[in-house]
C-alpha cells in the first residue's frame, strides 16, 4: 500500500516537472520560429572578379539593400569555371535567404549546355526578380586602329581568324555576343577567354586581344582612359544610358540584337515570404534615383520585375536563348 502511494507521488512529481519545462521552453521555441527575416548579415555571391559589371552591379545593389533590409549584405566574389562555381556553392546553400546570387541566363540553362559534370540546374534555383539590363559595348584597342564597326568587319574578312577576340569566360554572354555576331556577319575570329570582364578589356587594352564585347562597366573606366575604341552597342535601338554609340545593326550587321542582365536568385526551398520579402525590397531600391543615377553612370539600367512568377518566366525564355547561342558556338567544356 505504501509503495503504491509513493508511486503515485512520484508520478505526480514527474509529471509536474513535465508540464514546467515545456511551459519553460515554449517561449524560447515560439521566439525562434516568429524570428524575423533577416535577422543575421546576408551574402549576395557573384561568379566574377571584382572590376566587373556583376560586381560593380553587386556592390551599388548590395549597399542600398544593406539600407533597406536593415542588416549588413556582403558582396562575395566566387570567380572560375564560367560562374559555374558560385553557382555551385548557391544550390548547395541553406534555403533560408541568407546566401543570394546574381546571375543571367546561363544559370538558366547555359551552364548545363556547356559544361557536362555539373551538380545543379536551373530547377535548383528560384528566380527573385531582374536587377538590371545593358546592351554589351563592342570595343577595340587604341592600338589596333579600329575605330568603327566597318573597320572591323573589313580587316577580319581580309585575314580570317586573324583578330582575337577577348571574352570574361567560355559560354558566358560575352562569349556568346562575338559568337553571334561573327555567324550574322560572315566572318571568323579567335577566341580569348579570361576569368572576368575587368581582366577582358585590361587585355584588349594591352593588345593581348583587338576586340571585345564588354558589360559597359568592365570597358568605360578604359574608355575614359584613351585605351579603348567604343564601337558600338548590341541592342536593337541605340541605348538610353549610352545614346552616343550606334547599334551594331545600324553599324554594318543589319538585324543584330543581344542584350545583358543580371537578376537575384535563392536557393530552392526558400520560403515564398523570404522570397517576396526580397522581392518587395528589391523593387523599392531599384527605384531609388541614387541607385539608378549609380548603376547609369556604369551603363546599366534598372529592370525591376513586375514580379517573381514573370521573372521565372523571363529567365526561362533568356535561358532557352543561351542554350542556342552555345548550340551554334560549338562550345564544350569537360
Amino acid at each position: 500500500m505504501e509503495s503504491s502511494t509513493r508511486a503515485r507521488q512520484l508520478f505526480t512529481v514527474l509529471s509536474t516537472l513535465s508540464a514546467v519545462s515545456a511551459y519553460t521552453l515554449l517561449p524560447a521555441n515560439s521566439a525562434i520560429a516568429q524570428e524575423p527575416y533577416p535577422s543575421k548579415p546576408i551574402r549576395l555571391v557573384i561568379g566574377f572578379p571584382p572590376g566587373g559589371a556583376a560586381d560593380t552591379i553587386a556592390r551599388i545593389y548590395g549597399e542600398a539593400l544593406s539600407k533597406e533590409l536593415k542588416q549588413p549584405v556582403v558582396v562575395d566574389n566566387r570567380p572560375g569555371a564560367g560562374t559555374t562555381i558560385a553557382a555551385d556553392y548557391v544550390a548547395k546553400s541553406p534555403a533560408d535567404g541568407y546566401t543570394l546570387y546574381i546571375g543571367g541566363a546561363s544559370l538558366m540553362g547555359g551552364d548545363n549546355a556547356l559544361y557536362k559534370n555539373l551538380r545543379y540546374t536551373p530547377a535548383d534555383f528560384v528566380p527573385v526578380t531582374q536587377l538590371t539590363t545593358a546592351p554589351l559595348l563592342l570595343v577595340a584597342g587604341k592600338n589596333s586602329g579600329i575605330k568603327s564597326t566597318g573597320e572591323l568587319l573589313q580587316r577580319a574578312r581580309q585575314a580570317p581568324g586573324g583578330l582575337n577576340y577577348s571574352s570574361s569566360g567560355n559560354g558566358v554572354i560575352t562569349h556568346l555576343a562575338a559568337v553571334h555576331f561573327a555567324k550574322m556577319a560572315g566572318i571568323s575570329m579567335t577566341h580569348v577567354p579570361y576569368k572576368g570582364g575587368a581582366q577582358s578589356g585590361q587585355a584588349v587594352a594591352a593588345g593581348d586581344a583587338q576586340l571585345s564585347f564588354a558589360t559597359p562597366a568592365s570597358v568605360q573606366p578604359l574608355i575614359d582612359a584613351g585605351k579603348l575604341n567604343p564601337l558600338a552597342v548590341t541592342s536593337a535601338k541605340r541605348s538610353t544610358v549610352m545614346p552616343n554609340y550606334p547599334t551594331i545593326a545600324e553599324a554594318g550587321v543589319p538585324g543584330y540584337e543581344l542584350s545583358n542582365w543580371y537578376g537575384l536568385f535563392v536557393t530552392k526551398g526558400t520560403a515564398p515570404a523570404i522570397v517576396q520579402h526580397l522581392f518587395t525590397a528589391s523593387a523599392k531600391v531599384l527605384r531609388e534615383q541614387s541607385v539608378q543615377k549609380q548603376l547609369a553612370g556604369r551603363g546599366e539600367e534598372a529592370a525591376p520585375s513586375a514580379s517573381p512568377d514573370s521573372f521565372k518566366v523571363f529567365a526561362a525564355q533568356e535561358g532557352k536563348l543561351n542554350v542556342d547561342l552555345i548550340a551554334q558556338s560549338g562550345a564544350k567544356i569537360d
